[in-house]
């Protein structure tokens, strides 16, 4: 009888406070029986300065460090920077990064990237096949190609299933895939799971396979164990919470002078301010209707739209760097085009104005701030009339001085989140919509910034 040991790490989004526990983490239980080390994408996050600044290149310095053995890619990796940052990403990894859907335009497998391995240790083999989610269309607009990830897992199943003791899949599809992938491939005995930060203390076991989950932000690490026996795998799964363990020193060090040259190299002076500029996310200000404008301008939209929780500091007068553009907007949120009829913008209008979407607070969609906020306008006012209660309501809405109408196609200048998810239902069902990548809104604003008199 052998056991072998597989510690998961998932969507960490480089909350770096995290690497120095994991390496205590790591430092006491890699004592014993045999271990494998693996991260399940979504490892880093650009609303960090250390991961603006280095293209994401300290976070693999990091899993170098704690010698991770395999790592895949989530959308934060995937499709958050260009493709030459990417392609770049894992030059002087000493990991194998595994991913089994992502191909180069011409249907090449990139020179950094394998589908699967086949890890020996203690005289087992252990089979490791990678794949992310599906965005499709925004991994194209970036220069790579997708496949469906069902059909790449079959394919490495296939390839491997005759030469492996056992099958782990490391998913960053998300707990709804990570189930109908257990329903759908009984050969697949472990499934180690990221996207919808889903924490799985004991696990989930569907048919034959395991479904593990470590939650976000390096709050767990997980640690699979299996016991190979003359019958078969006896398999079983733990959550350790690393607020438990204390920091490694040499680690925090190591964090501490990356800080130190990201904050260096981030003072490039993008703007001189001839006053400083105050934001608000309950009123319009000159940044909210700075950035609304920039979007309508970027998307030759005829409505640019913002909410104001999107800015999440005042930028003072003088030289604005590139450091202090990324503080106040560190969201990974892209400009988006998108057309809808007059009647629809209406009803959207109406609904982003209530109190309750202006105090709403937003978690997750490349989000990084805390509330809605109001919604900011370029191209669009309305006037009010006030009911015999004495409460004021949205009465016309006007379109660059013209009355809006009801059947009339509008191009909205936006911010990608607003298409994804519950936000605004209008906007998610909208069928003609443009994704502009690898640009994001603090991108935008630098851009406005530069060509603004302000």
């Amino acid at each position: 009888m052998k056991t072998i040991r597989i510690f998961h790490t998932n969507d960490i989004h480089s909350h770096f406070e995290a690497y120095p526990k994991i390496a205590t983490f790591l430092k006491d239980y890699r004592e014993g029986s045999p271990s494998i080390t693996v991260d399940i994408g979504d490892n880093m996050d650009r609303f960090h300065p250390i991961t603006e600044a280095t293209l994401g290149k300290a976070n693999t310095t990091m899993l170098n460090v704690l010698q991770y053995d395999y790592a895949t890619i989530g959308n934060n990796e995937g499709i958050t920077m260009n493709y030459d940052a990417l392609s770049n990403l894992y030059s002087k990894a000493t990991f194998p990064v595994l991913i089994g859907n992502l191909y180069e335009k011409d249907g090449q497998r990139p020179s950094w990237v394998m589908p699967h391995s086949i890890h020996e240790i203690d005289g087992v083999k252990i089979g490791f096949i990678g794949i992310t989610v599906f965005y499709e269309m925004f991994y194209e607009q970036l220069g790579w190609k997708m496949e469906d990830p069902y059909i790449s897992l079959e394919n490495s199943i296939q390839q491997i299933r005759g030469e492996v003791d056992a099958i782990i899949v490391m998913s960053h599809l998300g707990i709804t895939d990570d189930e109908e992938l257990a329903r759908r491939f009984p050969d697949i005995d472990v499934i180690l799971g990221g996207h919808t930060h889903h924490v799985l203390p004991t696990g989930k076991v569907i048919g034959n396979t395991l479904i593990c989950g470590a939650g976000k932000h390096g709050n767990y690490i997980g640690e699979v164990h299996l016991q190979f026996e003359d019958k078969g795998i006896k398999k079983w799964c733990e959550l350790h919470a690393l607020k438990e363990f204390s920091p490694s020193l040499y680690i925090e060090e190591m964090i501490d002078e990356m800080e130190q040259k990201a904050n260096r190299d981030m003072q490039e002076v993008v703007h001189t301010l001839t006053e400083p500029i105050i934001n608000s996310w309950i009123q319009p200000t000159e940044l909210t209707n700075l950035l609304a404008d920039a979007l309508k301008q970027w998307c030759e939209a005829d409505v640019g739209m913002v909410n104001a929780g999107v800015i999440l500091g005042d930028l003072s007068s003088g030289e604005v760097t590139r450091g202090m553009i990324h503080k106040i907007c560190p969201h990974p949120i892209n400009p988006c085009l998108i057309t809808v009829r007059g009647e629809e913008l209406k009803e959207l209008v109406l609904h982003a104005a209530t109190e309750e979407m202006e105090q709403f607070p937003i978690k997750g969609l490349g989000f990084r701030g805390k509330k809605m906020g109001c919604m900011v306008y370029s191209g669009l006012h309305y006037t009010f009339k006030t009911d015999r209660a004495g409460t004021r309501h949205i009465d016309q809405i006007f379109i660059n001085g013209t009355l809006l109408e009801a059947h009339k196609q509008y191009r909205i200048g936006t911010l990608d989140m607003f298409t994804f998810g519950y936000l605004f239902p209008i906007l998610r069902k909208a069928t003609n919509k443009t994704y502009y990548l690898p640009e994001l809104l603090r991108d935008v604003i630098t851009w406005k910034l530069q060509s603004s008199n302000m």
